[in-house]
This record gives structure tokens, sequence and C-alpha cells, in this order.
């Protein structure tokens, strides 16, 4: 098998294992609740301890990070090069943020990316998650999420991390800016001021509207019923 064929099937099992939904499943086995339905709407970890069971975000947190990790892995396992493990674990990223099994509706991929640079940069994970610690103490951590990509690779720079880091984390930001504003097909307002803060909140703080605590807290409406489940958002 070609060098260029073994990362083309690293890829696309990076991207099917990667849409493996765990906190979709865990809160749907626990609880009995559709996800996408609670809070942001995200397939995240911070939704399953807003909603589900806060002892379900370690296993859902250590699925997510290894379904990145292990086609990274493996791609250097097999001597296909970082360029390859990091396309792999990027794939994987992919298919968390639009998982192939639930109508491309899923999470925003940073436990994923995290995964990815223990493999690759492990400093670098650790001063994403550092960042991602700050957010969460300050009852904040999308703008600190982005705070934390966009340093990286001047962490990398240096202390001597890997070329690859950059080029990877620029395509992380694509994935994570694009995942915002898409916001798993949640409709926008039309045209108008409104239109124009919900863009920035979107890209900036990762929600549609002004208070945190309001947005990751919300509930549906017992009276949309069960189709309701079945719609994006």
């Amino acid at each position: 098998m070609s060098a260029t064929t073994g990362t083309a099937l690293l890829i696309a099992a990076g991207y099917l294992l990667g849409s493996i939904p765990a906190a979709y499943l865990v809160s749907r086995w626990s609880k009995g609740l559709d996800l996408r339905r609670y809070g942001s709407g995200t397939l995240s970890g911070s939704m399953v301890w807003e909603h589900v069971a806060r002892w379900a975000i370690l296993p859902v947190g250590l699925f997510d990070l290894g379904k990145a990790a292990l086609p990274a892995w493996l791609g250097l396992r097999f001597g296909l090069g970082l360029p390859a493990a990091a396309a792999a674990g990027l794939a994987a990223v992919a298919g968390h943020n639009w998982p192939l099994y639930l109508g491309f509706i899923g999470g925003r991929g940073l436990s994923c990316f995290l995964g990815l640079l223990l493999v690759l940069f492990p400093w670098g994970a650790l001063w994403l998650l550092a960042f991602l610690a700050a957010g969460w103490r300050l009852g904040d951590s999308a703008p600190w999420a982005l705070a934390g990509l966009l340093t990286l690779p001047l962490l990398a720079h240096a202390i001597g991390g890997p070329e690859v880091v950059a080029p990877a984390v620029g395509a992380m930001l694509l994935l994570t800016l694009a995942k915002r504003l898409e916001a798993n097909r949640r409709p926008l307002p039309p045209p108008g001021p409104e239109w124009r803060r919900v863009i920035l909140r979107r890209l900036f703080l990762d929600r549609d509207t002004a208070s945190h605590a309001e947005w990751i807290r919300r509930r549906p409406d017992p009276e949309d019923g069960e189709q309701a489940a079945e719609r994006p958002g």
C-alpha cells in the first residue's frame, strides 16, 4: 500500500471515528435526553456536565481525546509522517463537529484537538488546556479557547515544537470558527442590528445571547413534544 493510499484511508477512518458522538450516547443511555435540545445544543463535555451528570464528563472527555489521538498515533506508527498524522487527527475533529451518524450536528472539537496535540506536541496540549481551565474558572471559556489557539503557534516556535503545529492550529481555527458560525444550523435573526450582534457573539463568544449562564442552561419547551428532538440546533 502506498503512503498516499494509507494516508487517505487513515483520514477517512479518523472522520468516522470522530463521528461517534460520545456526549449524545451518554446522555441518551443515562438520562434519555437528546443533548441537542439543551443548552448550547452542542454535543460536548460542557453540556454533559451541565445537563447530564458531572461524573459523565470523564468518560466523554477521554473518549473524545482518544478518537483524535488514535488516528494521529497510527499515522506516526505506520511511518506516514507528521503531516499525515495531523490530517488524520483533524479529520476526527471534523467528524466530531459534523458527525455522519447524527445528521452532521455535533460538538466544537476542542477535546479532540487536545488529543491530537497530545500526540504531536504535548506541551501544546497543556498550553491549550490551561487557557480552557482559565476560561472555565472565569465562567466563559469560548474567548479563552480562541486565545489559546491563536497563541499556540508562538509557543511551538519559542520552544522548538514541530513545524506542523502552525498549519494544524490554522486548520483548527477554521474548523472552530466555521462551527461557531454554522451553530448546528441554528437559524439567524433577520438581517439587521440583531443579526450582526448574533454573528459577532457566535464568532467570539460561541453563543447567540449576551448571557452565558442563560445560554448553557436552556431547556426544551415541554410543549414541543418528541419530534423536536430530531430538529437541528
